[in-house]
């Protein structure tokens, strides 16, 4: 059972109880193992040595270069430097990108091409270089989540450098074309090179897709990629940010400055336990990740039959087909979301609105809103969210709960339909 007091967790996509494998891990460098690994002594070396073991263990998981993995304080961390890491790096050298630019030679503008789904913590960094002058391009999706990759290429521009698309979409689960972009955009930066223009680079946050898709950055094509700690039974307070190694200057320049640690791009005293612990749980990610898949993508399958038997007017939103194995996000006509949360809770099931960073904003999901939704629709969807502890009682009990609730607010009829 998801925990010992009987209560139902199924948000699992706001945040996952830490593993006890992870936790044991983590535990010595609480207290035994205590030294700053800046310092250079004894406790020091001791504690560089645990994070340089860490940081092997995810890139050899990862087939990359040790030095190509980066800690942050968060994954929210690592999407800001690396949107703006990137804007930095080419504004430090501006020069040298302008002479590249040839025909907008006087513009010294970048222009990236991202989502109108993303997470907050690549929106939000996006609109501060719109802010600042720099010219964004937020691709539209269909009713289902989903980008027309035609469409990226459409947006593509002399001054182009960057491309960040979400991996697998927080809220409705929706999984993007990512080997195909990055198939696009090494078909178009072999031509830019023939015309003496400075590469597009490729970003993808892979924070919900991590535990349950395949994310090895050779695989993907991918220039960076951004994963979490407690988004995969890790500890909080952890975040990693995958950076391509290219050439002697680097890809992106740092956004936080001091003593120069994480190889100058992440300078600030690091959190040994907590990387240990995202090692550790990287490592069973990567031992789990099918087992995991299979007993989610079936236990979520007979969640949404139980819940449909009784109620045939609700609303799947996004594609049932290509979306993360563990996710929900239904629409109940007429009936609102908080009202609906709070009843569920009171019988002591977790679900959620939608995102945990903005669950607290009585806003409308901006997500759903962008699928073609109202507002008044967006705010009837709730989104369920299972884990690796979800089992199937709890399955069908969750199930009774919500049609006895819905039962209470209001007399469904009519068919499911998939917007």
């Amino acid at each position: 059972m998801s925990n010992k007091n009987n209560k139902i967790y199924l948000d699992y996509a706001a945040t996952t109880p830490v593993d006890k494998e992870v936790l044991k891990a983590m535990m010595p460098y609480f207290s035994d193992k205590f030294g700053n690994a800046s310092s250079v002594h004894s406790f020091g070396q001791e504690a560089i040595a645990a994070i340089d073991q860490a940081r092997e263990k995810i890139a050899e998981l990862l087939n990359c270069n040790f030095n190509e993995i980066i800690f942050t304080g968060s994954a929210t961390e690592a999407n800001n430097l690396a949107i703006q890491g990137i804007a930095r790096n080419f504004q430090f050298s501006i020069s040298n990108f302008q002479t590249n630019l040839k025909s907008q030679s006087s513009n010294s503008k970048l222009h990236i091409i991202s989502t109108n789904i993303e997470h907050e913590s690549v929106y939000e960094p996006l609109k501060e270089l719109e802010k600042a002058g720099h010219e964004i391009t937020y691709l539209k999706v269909d009713k289902n989540g989903f980008i027309n990759v035609s469409n990226l290429e459409k947006s593509i521009k002399n001054n182009t450098v960057l491309v960040s698309v979400i991996y697998a979409n927080n809220e409705i689960g929706t999984i993007q074309p990512i080997k195909e972009i990055s198939r696009l955009l090494e078909k178009i930066n072999k031509k830019r090179r023939e015309n003496g223009l400075s590469k597009i680079y490729f970003h993808t946050d892979a924070v919900q897709a991590f535990q349950f898709l395949e994310c090895r950055p050779d695989w993907l094509k991918v220039d960076l990629m951004t994963f979490s700690g407690h988004k995969i039974y890790g500890p909080k307070g952890i975040g990693a940010l995958y950076i391509r190694q290219i050439g002697p200057m680097g890809l992106i320049g740092p956004i936080i400055s001091g003593g120069g640690q994480e190889f100058g791009l992440r300078s600030g005293t690091e959190n040994v336990p907590s990387i240990i612990g995202l090692a550790k749980a990287v490592e069973l990610v990567f031992k789990n990740k099918e087992a995991r898949f299979k007993k989610v993508l079936n236990l979520r399958n007979q969640l949404l039959n139980y819940i449909i038997k009784d109620n045939k007017s609700i609303n799947l939103n996004g594609s049932i087909e290509n979306r993360l194995p563990n996710n929900l996000n239904i629409r109940f006509p007429n009936v609102s979301n908080e009202t609906l949360l709070v009843a569920l809770d009171q019988k002591e099931v977790a679900v959620s609105a939608g995102s945990a960073c903005s669950a607290r904003a009585s806003k409308a999901s901006f997500v759903l809103t962008a699928l073609g939704l109202t507002e008044k629709q967006a705010k009837e969807s709730i989104r369920i969210t299972l884990g690796k502890d979800t089992v199937g009682e709890e399955i069908k009990k969750v199930a009774e709960i919500i049609n006895k609730a819905l039962l209470d607010l209001k007399n469904y009829k009519g068919k499911i339909v998939t917007p």
